[in-house]
């Protein structure tokens, strides 16, 4: 069908095509959400980069007390994912959750300053990851309807890479003031404040709100209002199950959908004036076979997916790395991530997204081994923390890309939510039992059966996400 389209000259002197060929390979909404995610990003990984040494050298926590509160830093975000995914469908406002959520986490940050007990501090993480479970399914899906979905990798690629120079930056500045300041984890948490009231500020000013994207899709594409009108005219009922029908009929969940599908380019959300998003409209996405299965092959590799904390805590104590030089561990997981994050992306909407989510588990499973039995080198941080990066370019852009041809626009967020929902109550259990296991057995006995766990799990899913006929 590609081919056909690429071939035909006719079409190619069109008005449509030539608009087209106007347009950026990234939507502007998406590379302002970038922006938003980089100085949001700067402000958790200063936090994320000394919490755990924090927590168990300074506060004295054991792996339990550390698994605990890390999996509740997971487990309410992915609870509060689903409400905000389905608020922002039923509202039809994207920004609104997305900025609540962003808002909420950034009144957390100087509550850490007060937080000296496990029950104090496993409040106030909660109710950090409700602002990111809030934002999250909202601001994935204003990516994804600002983009045809054969380029949904890309743009998601996009945004992860600046995601990741935040990310990339967070720990960086939070080594510096460690370094620099005398109460270095105040001075850290009180930066992160700021820096966190930046991120909201972008937001609300840049991203565009539901009317102005409305004008934006009518101003941009020929036609869209008076389509938008006609659609708005049938019941919101009918038009889910029509949508629902026809993505349950997909075989490949690698393949993108016919361009007719593609939504406009500057816009996040649905025009005013359609009826809301019901939640039983949002339960039906649970019919389709493609979702589910996504849905339940993320659970299953989160449940063998060991947190980015205890790897670097794991790295750390196997390498021998001073604890000043803690918090630059992430850092090296971001540079590798930043790096590989659009090229993996945009390889993934190439050769298929299953192929390349399934790889990211592989380079995981591969970083498990060196820490289990490389020899203490001075290659092997850098290893393990390449390893580290890889993985997330090879997952955490691609899998809701896989969302773009399964889930109809007016249920994006809700889809999205489901899927990152599944796998982050996957990765709440899995800090949960690794923390456990590390307490009762030890950190080598603990990661050994991780290892093996993902392993196993990772050869169900390649069986379960296969498309019919597919044999690389």
């Amino acid at each position: 069908m590609y081919l056909t389209d690429r071939s035909a000259p006719v079409q190619a002197d069109t008005e449509p095509a030539r608009r087209r060929d106007l347009r950026p390979r990234v939507a502007p909404v998406v590379l302002v959400l970038g922006t938003v995610s980089l100085i949001t990003d700067i402000s958790s990984e200063m936090v994320t980069a000394v919490l755990p040494l924090y927590l168990v050298t300074t506060l004295g926590f054991s792996p339990l007390g550390f698994g605990t509160l890390d999996g509740v830093y997971n487990g309410v975000s992915a609870l509060v994912q689903l409400t905000g995914g389905h608020l922002a469908d039923r509202i039809r406002n994207h920004k609104l959750l997305a900025g609540l959520g962003y808002g909420l986490s950034a009144l957390c940050k100087p509550l850490l300053l007060i937080a000296g007990s496990i029950g104090t501090l496993g409040t106030v993480l909660a109710l950090d990851r409700t602002g990111k479970g809030l934002r999250t399914a909202p601001r994935d899906a204003m990516i994804s309807l600002s983009t045809p979905a054969e380029k949904q990798g890309r743009a998601f690629g996009v945004h992860r890479a600046m995601d990741t120079a935040g990310a990339m930056l967070g720990p960086l500045t939070a080594f510096l003031i460690l370094r620099a300041a005398a109460d270095g984890y105040d001075a850290v948490f009180g930066v992160s404040t700021c820096v966190a009231v930046l991120g909201v500020v972008v937001l609300v000013l840049f991203v565009p709100g539901r009317e102005q994207g409305a004008r934006q899709r009518a101003a941009d594409v020929p036609g869209a209002e008076q389509a938008a009108d006609a659609q708005s005219a049938g019941t919101q009922a009918t038009a889910t199950q029509s949508a629902i029908a026809q993505s349950a009929n997909a075989q490949a969940a690698d393949a993108p959908p016919a361009d007719a599908q593609a939504p406009g380019p500057e816009t996040a959300d649905a025009p005013p004036g359609k009826p809301p998003v019901r939640f039983r409209e949002a339960l039906a996405l649970l019919r389709i076979p493609r979702l589910r299965a996504l849905a339940g092959c993320a659970a299953l590799l989160g449940l063998t997916t060991v947190s980015d904390a205890f790897v670097y805590l794991l790295l750390q104590r196997r390498a021998g790395i001073g604890e000043g030089w803690f918090p630059l561990l992430p850092l090296g997981t971001a540079v590798v991530f930043l790096l590989l994050a659009v090229p993996v992306g945009a390889l993934a909407d190439r050769v298929g997204r299953r192929t390349v989510f399934l790889a990211g588990h592989a380079v995981l499973l591969a970083a498990y081994a060196l820490l289990l039995r490389a020899p203490d080198t001075p290659a092997l941080p850098p290893l393990v923390l390449a390893l580290h990066g890889m993985f997330y370019a090879a997952t955490d852009g691609v899998l809701p890309a896989a969302l773009a041809g399964i889930v109809p626009e007016q249920l994006r967020a809700s889809g999205l939510a489901i899927v990152g929902t599944s796998q982050a109550l996957a990765r709440f259990c899995c800090s949960l039992a690794f923390g456990a296991a590390w307490t009762a057995w030890g950190d080598g006995p603990a990661l050994a059966g991780s290892a093996v766990g993902l392993l196993c799990c990772a050869a169900v899913a390649g069986v379960v996400l296969r498309p019919a006929g597919e044999t690389r």
